[in-house]
């Protein structure tokens, strides 16, 4: 029997109103989702007796609803959601009556060590120090409360162990932190880390924004950097259920303290990037969590329709650099003209597919949306195709936005070097260098396109196309063309100074 995958476990009550046969139809249909039928039993009857008034057409049906996702205050409200769509899909008349979380957490056991303890008596309390440092330890490890973990290392195991009573005793396990202290079950303090975490991050990235605002704006950042540290340590000091305030108060500045550092002094780092690194570690987690709740084709097309059409469009762009196209276009040059090499080409590709492949960010947004079981997400909503489609759409324009940006600004670095002669920076294989035009004809048989070159100013050149000399002449803001048969270039010393 093949196991059936989920995250969460909640006990349901289902009451079905309809004839027998619908009765054993219902029965079917959580057999076919994996949902175990704990009991069952009339309206009016059994457990339901005073509760309910009877009826013969209806009947009660304590349900496990397994399925994936997060817990928290939305999850038995998740489980009704797919006790209805099952009803819809089914065509029959099912209603949730009641819902209860079965809680699976596993308590986080305090972990001992054994040792010996006759050095005590024969070596006196020098021994007993080295206890601590485990040099007298047996190898042997016992989970539990201290006076559980210490008959566990007393009791005889198979095969010949230690007797009752032997000379055994246990010390705490470094790794587990301090006696006083009183640890959540496993799966609520992965919670409560990852909210501290999230928390912590939260004021970092406001640090980031602070350092490029301005004005009214930086108040803003300075409130949320504020609040979100405040949360974060409000989270730390609840970190354990007993006792460990102030070691886990600690633990936050800590780690505030080191979120802020690399927030603060981190080089390089500005919002844009900030916002281009989240989304590119939000898609992964994302797409993974929509793709393990893989349960209907329609599901399934969310997820691999938007994949589909990112790798299709990455294709694309791997056939031809659209990022030099937007570059070209800037600067009223075509992609032919500035004759990138191939392997510029490819480079500047894989530069847009980098974009595209937060393409992806819709469907990631929408797989954490359903792992945290937000109403919009919910099965058989009429306005989630809508909300999806807006999503992606948004998420695609934004990209498009990313690319045109990318060459617009290294557009307007050259346009910038070109009126402050100074060097130009390079774009995938376009490097700009200024040179000195030198005639080989007299001007006046020049044959140019856009201006008329004067020998004694130096040029920003794009290189040779065919037969062509693309220059940018700086008075018009357009780029010059001179037949290459009528000039020589040499390079400009000092694009600052005329040439000699």
């Amino acid at each position: 029997m093949v196991r059936r995958r989920y995250d969460q476990r909640v006990l349901t009550l289902v009451e079905v109103r309809g004839e027998a046969r619908d009765f054993e139809q219902a029965k079917a249909e959580f057999a076919l989702q994996g949902w175990p039928v704990v009991e069952e039993f009339g309206r009016g009857e059994g457990p339901s007796a005073g509760v309910l008034t009877p009826d013969p057409r209806s009947r009660l049906y304590w349900v496990e609803i397994r399925f994936f996702g997060a817990r928290g205050g939305r999850t038995e409200r998740a489980a009704g959601w797919r006790v209805r769509g099952l009803a819809k899909a089914a065509v029959l008349e099912m209603y949730v009556r009641r819902t209860r979380l079965v809680d699976p957490d596993r308590e986080l056991l305090e972990e001992y060590r054994s040792h010996t303890t006759a050095h005590r008596r024969a070596t006196g309390r020098r021994a007993r120090a080295l206890e601590g440092w485990g040099h007298y330890d047996t190898g042997s490890v016992a989970l539990g409360t201290p006076s559980e973990a210490r008959r566990l290392a007393r009791m005889p195991t198979p095969g010949g162990g230690a007797a009752a009573g032997a000379d055994l005793d246990v010390r705490m396990s470094p790794r587990r932190g301090l006696r006083r202290i009183e640890l959540p079950r496993e799966e609520e303090l992965t919670r409560r880390l990852a909210v501290l975490i999230g928390w912590s991050l939260g004021m970092a990235c406001a640090v980031v924004f602070l350092k490029e605002a301005g004005g009214p704006a930086r108040w803003l950042w300075i409130a949320v950097g504020c609040a979100c540290l405040a949360r974060a340590l409000l989270v730390a000091t609840r970190f354990y259920e007993a006792g460990g305030r102030l070691f886990g108060f600690s633990c936050g500045c800590l780690t505030a303290l080191l979120f802020l550092v690399l927030a603060y002094w981190a080089p390089g780092w500005t919002p844009a990037q900030l916002l281009l690194c989240a989304g590119m570690a939000v898609t992964p987690v994302g797409i993974w969590l929509l793709v393990r709740q893989w349960t209907t084709w329609s599901e399934w097309l969310t997820a691999t329709v938007p994949l589909a059409v990112t790798l299709a469009t990455g294709l694309v762009v791997a056939s031809g650099s659209v990022l030099h196209g937007l570059y070209g276009d800037g600067l009223d040059l075509t992609q032919e003209e500035l004759d990138v090499p191939g392997l510029w080409q490819v480079a500047a590709g894989l530069k847009l597919i980098t974009y595209l492949a937060l393409g992806l960010l819709g469907p990631a947004l929408w797989g954490i949306a359903k792992h945290l079981h937000l109403a919009f997400t919910r099965p058989g909503e009429y306005l989630n195709a809508i909300i999806y489609v807006l999503l992606y759409v948004l998420v695609l324009a934004s990209l498009a936005g990313l690319a045109a940006d990318n060459a617009a600004r290294a557009v307007a670095r050259t346009k910038a070097a070109a009126e402050q002669r100074r060097e130009a920076p390079p774009y995938f294989g376009v490097r700009p260098e200024w040179v000195c035009v030198r005639p080989t004809v007299p001007t006046a048989e020049l044959n140019s396109e856009g201006g008329l070159v004067d020998p004694r100013r130096p040029y920003l050149s794009f290189g040779t196309a065919g037969d062509t000399v693309l220059l940018w002449n700086t008075d018009t803001g357009a780029p010059l063309k001179q037949r290459s048969d009528q000039v020589r270039l040499e390079p400009a010393k000092d694009p600052a100074r005329p040439c000699p």
